[in-house]
């Protein structure tokens, strides 16, 4: 048995005779990530306080926001907004899982029994009472219910969910799962009482630094300072507005202006004005983002994988990064960026018209084909996708550019209708995980039990090859069998190309010199936890 206070991930996948203890869950799906513009007065920016000092903040972000329900999000503006108000027993930051609700969590030695100690003193911001009944009411929550996105990351193994007493809490699983603690990473916890009575995608109820004022959706998202907050001392930003704002020039003017204190993402195409501005501060990290076009294997062409292979083929990589993303981003040479744990690189389909032209008509397409991509409506995704559609002209394929608000993408997407009844052709579009957990880069996207809209599988990807080793990855405890596995997972899903791949982003975003406190993770999401203006 080991303590899990402060567990470093990589010592203990390496370490694996003691305990695996962590990995990640993470995202969004594209993060798997929404879209909307109205930029609003300036009666929400520059508001001052009795010491003639601002008190609150807007942020501007590139895509609208779909839910905020945490057990059932996956776009990473939506996680992004959660997380100023919901929070989980445990989070993973710089590679190291670390207690939040709980103040501490032992693991068994083969990952089937995990006991969390629980905070004292919490309350929820409605005023019910943090402990292990309502950790319980949240687990049992999703794993009683399928459509839920965690229930299929993890949650699905969970067996019991015992109430040892008032702060203390034991899940047991089916089977060893060493990269449960990472699952539990994204459940963040929802008022029991809000449990009950409220619509979680409207309304969340949490304990975090800040609480939900309203929603008003494609205009703006509230959030105010919670005063009885457990951990004070940390946030000092009274308010925090959220603007989805698409369009890439009207979202840069709102920083110069002062409209906006941060955006994110920053326009690559812009990034020299703002340099060049003493108020603003430009800051890039390296993501988990992994950015590509799904390709639905399910329908014609798509079902053939020479035509898969020829879209990589037709497709100029060194090319799409300066022209789409002005240099900042690397070939996305696996199904995982390099920043992911387990990450071996893959032969790198090479920019080759003849070779691509020379699959298509070996599958009865030497005449190319038509079809659609979608996208969001936000001008980077739009950019992308006419580049896209620029290159594959070349080889005969004609591309019909769709963007869709994020929310119309997203229930076209996962409506709640099955792989035959899918519509998706082709979608533009990225997914951000933690750094240490394998699985969930790849699983929730390309697992053969993800199809939407129980996971982000949009290209309909199934090999029974690689669930198993996805299976046989996430069960195992030894580290050196983990990256064998994993690696014939990526070997295995590069060769038979279920999306374009494209590259891996580095994250862009800008904030007025005053602000502090607030930067964006590496599988981008916005953190507020410590905000202030000096």
């Amino acid at each position: 048995m080991i303590k899990g206070n402060g567990i470093k991930l990589l010592f203990v996948l390496f370490l694996s005779m003691l305990i695996v203890a962590c990995s990640t869950e993470g995202s969004v799906e594209s993060d798997p990530e929404d879209n909307s513009s109205d930029k609003g007065s300036n009666d929400n920016v520059v508001i001052e306080d009795e010491g003639n000092k601002r008190d609150e903040i807007v942020i501007a972000v590139n895509e609208n926001f779909i839910t905020m329900d945490p057990h059932n999000s996956g776009d990473r503006n939506s996680n992004a907004v959660q997380g100023a108000m919901l929070e989980g027993l445990i989070d993973e930051r710089d590679g190291e899982i670390v207690p939040v609700l709980a103040e501490d969590f032992e693991v068994n030695d083969d990952a089937t029994e995990f006991t969390f100690y629980l905070r004292e003193g919490v309350v929820f911001h409605d005023g019910q009472p943090f402990n292990a009944e309502a950790v319980k009411a949240n687990f049992e929550r999703i794993t009683g219910d399928q459509s839920l996105r965690l229930y299929s990351r993890g949650f699905n193994d969970i067996t019991d969910i015992d109430v040892i007493d008032e702060y203390t809490i034991k899940i047991t699983l089916s089977q060893s799962n060493s990269s449960m603690l990472t699952k539990i990473v994204p459940a963040r916890m929802i008022s029991p009482k809000a449990l009950k009575e409220e619509d979680l995608t409207r309304n969340p109820v949490g304990t975090g630094p800040y609480k939900f004022v309203e929603w008003v959706p494609g205009d703006h998202l509230t959030v105010e300072l919670n005063e009885n907050y457990w951990n004070q001392g940390q946030a000092k930003v009274q308010k925090i507005t959220y603007r989805p704002v698409p369009e890439n020039g009207a979202r840069v003017a709102m920083l110069k202006t002062g409209e906006a204190d941060f955006i994110f993402p920053v326009p690559t195409q812009n990034l020299a004005e703002l340099e060049e501005d003493e108020n603003i501060i430009v800051e890039t990290n390296q993501s988990t983002i992994a950015r590509y076009v799904s390709l639905n294997t399910m329908k014609e062409p798509f079902n053939d994988v020479r035509v898969r292979q020829a879209l990589n083929y037709a497709i100029d990589k060194d090319a799409f990064i300066n022209v789409v993303m002005a240099g900042f981003a690397t070939p996305l040479d696996s199904v995982l960026p390099s920043t992911i744990f387990n990450y071996q690189q893959q032969e790198l389909y090479q920019y080759n018209i003849e070779r691509a032209k020379e699959l298509l008509a070996e599958a009865g397409y030497e005449n190319g084909f038509t079809a659609e991509i979608w996208g969001n409506t936000n001008s980077d995704t739009v950019r992308g996708m006419q580049f896209i559609q620029q290159q594959l002209s070349q080889i005969g394929v004609e591309l019909e550019v769709l963007s869709m608000e994020e929310g119309t993408l997203s229930e076209r997407i996962y409506g709640g209708h099955g792989p035959e009844e899918a519509e998706v052709e082709m979608w533009y579009v990225s997914w951000g995980g933690f750094p240490s957990d394998t699985d969930h880069a790849i699983r929730p996207i390309l697992g053969g039990n993800s199809f939407p809209p129980a996971g982000g599988n949009s290209a309909y990807f199934s090999n029974p090859e690689v669930d198993q080793w996805l299976f046989e990855a996430n069960a195992t405890v030894d580290a050196e069998l983990k990256r064998e596995l994993y690696g014939k997972v990526q070997q295995k899903i590069y060769e038979e190309a279920p999306w374009i791949f494209l590259a891996s982003d580095e994250n862009l975003f800008g904030r007025r010199a005053d602000l502090e406190g607030v930067y964006v993770t590496p599988n981008g999401r916005i953190h507020v936890g410590y905000a202030e203006i000096k």
